[in-house]
């Protein structure tokens, strides 16, 4: 290759113009013209009165990297515990803010993706994939400040043991993640998934238009995504915040319009995106904030997530004109006042959850 072709290419990567290829590229957009909302009327409430609202704490608390006893314990309803197993590090990578993370999801394989959202990065965030096999044979969970320290130089130099951990981290570019608190993994394609949702401020849209992308596992950021509305006969309904997926790779998120929890079900596929709102409004939400939306694969139930809270529900009574009674929930409240931001599932049925202040991963002591 001539010097005049490598100077040009310098200059087209430098300032992002080489197209799909380039470090760059523009991420593939498919607009759908239809509406994706295929469903909308003929709802009604049902009095969920096992779950109880729980407020949003004034100031979250921020717990101490020297705490001892970092578990998180139910105070009413279903008893669990949640049992902290990974310490999250920080800072990241090249000193880079990996302290407001804002959805998690694991794969089949054994991979947990955390996604983060600097509050200095407004509407960007990257993805940072942690290879949770290789990170329990580290004993990660008995090393926790260690592991909180990965990218942090000691003489000017990481141990072997960090080294060790580094290795099973990988980390994503910054990209338009919107708020972040919607990465989800598809167990029936394998595939990641999250909503665009750009905010002008706090749980203010941008626009009414829906965007979801899917994210690439190699290089963990979006390699296409789909532009559509959720509109049905004149009404247009915001986009989701939160996002799981089933075993058969039925997708779900739930609003708050003022009226109860609005359950949504569809379907995700390559360039086309299709949502109905289920047949039953849920009178009770679970708490003020809606942080994010979970699925048990081995109990097959959806779980709302709150600021300490958590309700779950089997997903088989969301089908036709929707057969959910109040017996079919189960509900807990916890006191940490620790920001609750999302719930996964490996391949049993005990939760993932993810906290904030600081960031750590707890893992449920039963099946939850």
């Amino acid at each position: 290759m001539n010097k005049g072709v490598v100077l040009v290419m310098t200059f087209l990567m430098a300032f992002g113009l080489m197209g799909e290829t380039g470090v760059n590229a523009k991420v593939k957009t498919y607009r759908q013209k239809s509406s994706a909302l295929t469903g909308y009327g003929n709802t009604r409430k049902l009095n969920n009165k096992k779950v109880h609202f729980v407020k949003v704490p004034k100031k979250y608390s921020h717990i101490s990297n020297k705490a001892t006893n970092r578990t998180v314990y139910s105070t009413r309803g279903n008893k669990v515990n949640f049992i902290s197993n990974y310490l999250l590090p920080y800072p990241g990578k090249n000193n880079q803010r990996w302290g407001n993370p804002q959805s998690i999801a694991i794969s089949k394989s054994g991979f947990m993706y955390i996604l983060y959202c600097p509050t200095n990065t407004k509407n960007r965030g990257r993805i940072v994939r942690y290879n949770l096999t290789k990170l329990n044979a580290l004993g990660v969970q008995k090393h926790r400040s260690t592991f909180q320290k990965t990218f942090v130089k000691v003489n000017g130099k990481y141990s072997a043991t960090k080294l060790a951990y580094q290795n099973a981290i990988k980390v994503g570019p910054l990209f338009n993640t919107g708020h972040g608190q919607s990465l989800a993994y598809n167990r029936k394609n394998h595939g990641l998934y999250m909503w665009i949702d750009n905010e002008k401020t706090a749980r203010v849209p941008v626009s009414k238009w829906g965007y979801i992308a899917h994210i690439s596992a190699k290089s963990l950021k979006p390699d296409r995504k789909i532009r559509f509305k959720l509109s049905r006969n004149g009404t247009w309904i915001p986009g989701g915040h939160n996002l799981t997926f089933d075993n058969s790779g039925n997708a779900y998120f739930w609003t708050n319009p003022g009226s109860g929890a609005n359950v949504f079900k569809g379907k995700i596929h390559h360039s086309k995106v299709k949502f109905r709102r289920t047949k039953q409004i849920l009178k009770h939400l679970p708490g003020t904030r809606l942080q994010g939306m979970g699925y048990n694969p081995v109990r097959h139930r959806l779980m709302l997530v709150s600021d300490d809270s958590l309700a779950s529900f089997p997903t088989s009574k969301l089908v036709g004109k929707g057969h959910l009674t109040n017996g079919s929930f189960n509900w807990s409240a916890f006191a940490p006042k620790r920001e609750f931001e999302g719930v996964a599932y490996g391949n049993s049925s005990r939760a993932y959850l993810l906290v904030n202040h600081n960031p750590e991963v707890l893992v449920s002591d039963r099946s939850y």
